[in-house]
């Protein structure tokens, strides 16, 4: 009956490979998602820089059009 004590410490071990495995794939999946989330984060922020150049070159824009628009209007009313 000595080979009884072999079969449990097999089965230990088969369950402690098994529990590595499935912690190993955990980690690996929260490391994809981790990524994902920073890049998306990153993207994000991009974006927002892009949008606020754009703004700004559409508020430089319009500041000169004001500016021409009240030009001629003065010299319209100095007439």
């Amino acid at each position: 009956m000595p080979t009884g004590r072999s079969t449990f410490t097999k089965r230990q071990k088969e369950h402690t490979r098994q529990q590595r495995q499935r912690d190993k794939v955990e980690r690996r999946n929260q490391r994809k998602q981790e990524e994902t989330v920073a890049g998306t984060i990153d993207e994000m922020a991009e974006l927002r820089k892009h949008a606020a150049e754009q703004a700004a070159l559409f508020n430089l824009g319009a500041g000169d059009e004001d500016n021409a628009e009240q030009s001629a209007h003065r010299d319209h009313v100095d007439e």
